[in-house]
């Protein structure tokens, strides 16, 4: 039997991913350019037995879908800049309190309300600094319509897997254009849930780190009482201040996610077997990325690409090893700099790093990088 196709905008193929990956409760609030996420999610849940909620604003949308998951629902909301600002408080409580939820986030232009219509990549330092204190951090960014449908799968699973928010941000261009998507399966593509707990009601623990970094969680309501603050906390939940336990819970909360890199990142290589130029873009930028480095192999330039999938954690092994190879990195990016920072922290001085920056509401196009390819060489 054939596959079922569609031609669909990459916010729909989001709300289809978080649909397949079992997703039963969105809580969100309207925001150009994600607003189709809600407009599907409002549609479909009800066919499913599942709950829409529009909230009075993006803070009470991020409390709902943590109310909804602490009480054994697959969660989403979706936002773009200065939302997801209004968030981020929530987002910090969602990875202390250790709740999975998927926040898709569309990047446009900022600061504050910056240009809601136009293409950016200026959110992925928020993803990771946006909440204060350390905490663990993932990001996906896809970068195309069938890779969004993918990635918002995959970020489910990494939440329950993980216990802890993810979030999935494509930049607008991304989340706006129109493409061929193909549907699995059911089955087909594995779909995780959290780790239910193997003990009785009266020995669960909410944060009983003897069963590993990722303590199991179980539902409000389903027979389970237990204790759950945006404080730093004992194994029961409960709060405290005691340095020694304070210590070893923030650093178990980060290292469940750094520890579990080679789980979690994920990266394409394009022509790297014998590149002396390595693009390294993500999102839209890295379609642009691959039409120039196939104009510049044409015209006898050793170039290739790298590109990221998921910037947090950011693929620092990878990088680190490329930096030792290569005559130097080009990243463009619709932004000042974030990722050619991290990228030339990677590089530990091995290697330049040229930067093609954008943050005028245009897009990065092809020639601009083969451009600076030729300077590079």
């Amino acid at each position: 039997m054939s596959k079922k196709v569609a031609f669909l905008q990459g916010n729909e193929a989001a709300a289809h991913g978080a649909l397949y990956a079992g997703c039963n409760f969105f809580g969100g609030y309207p925001i150009t350019p994600s607003t189709e996420v809600a407009e599907v999610m409002s549609v479909e849940l009800p066919k499913i037995g599942g709950k829409f909620v529009q909230m009075e604003d993006e803070i009470g949308a991020m409390a709902a879908i943590l109310g909804a998951s602490l009480a054994g629902s697959k969660v989403l909301t979706s936002t773009s800049g200065p939302g997801l600002s209004l968030k981020q408080e929530l987002i910090g409580y969602g990875c202390i309190a250790e709740i999975p939820c998927v926040v898709y986030n569309v990047m446009r232009g900022g600061p504050s309300t910056g240009m809601p219509t136009g293409p950016s990549q200026s959110d992925v330092m928020a993803a990771k600094w946006g909440t204060h204190g350390d905490h663990p951090a993932i990001c996906l960014v896809p970068a195309s319509v069938q890779e969004t449908y993918e990635e918002v799968i995959r970020a489910f699973n990494l939440s329950e897997k993980y216990r802890t928010p993810v979030m999935v941000m494509p930049d607008e261009i991304v989340a706006h254009m129109r493409e061929r998507i193909v549907f699995p399966e059911q089955g087909e593509v594995e779909v995780v849930s959290r780790k239910s707990p193997s003990v009785s009601p009266e020995q669960y623990k909410p944060y009983d780190t003897s069963f590993g970094d990722v303590p199991p969680l179980a539902s409000f309501g389903s027979g389970y009482k237990f204790h759950v603050t945006g404080l730093n906390k004992m194994q029961d939940g409960f709060p405290t201040t005691k340095a020694e336990i304070v210590q070893a819970e923030e650093e178990r909360q980060v290292r469940k996610v750094e520890a579990n890199a080679d789980d979690i990142v994920t990266f394409e290589e394009y022509q790297l077997d014998d590149a002396d130029v390595v693009v390294i873009a993500y999102g839209s930028t890295s379609r642009s990325a691959r039409y120039a480095v196939n104009a510049a192999r044409e015209q006898g330039l050793k170039a290739g690409m790298f590109r990221i999938k998921t910037f947090w954690p950011f693929p620092d092994k990878q990088i680190k090893a490329l930096a030792g190879k290569v005559k130097g990195f080009i990243v463009p990016e619709m932004n000042l700099g974030m990722c050619a920072n991290e990228v030339e922290r990677c590089a530990q001085g091995k290697a330049p790093i040229h930067g093609i920056f954008r943050v005028d509401g245009e897009p990065i196009n092809p020639d601009q990088i083969l451009d600076k390819m030729k300077e590079v060489k």
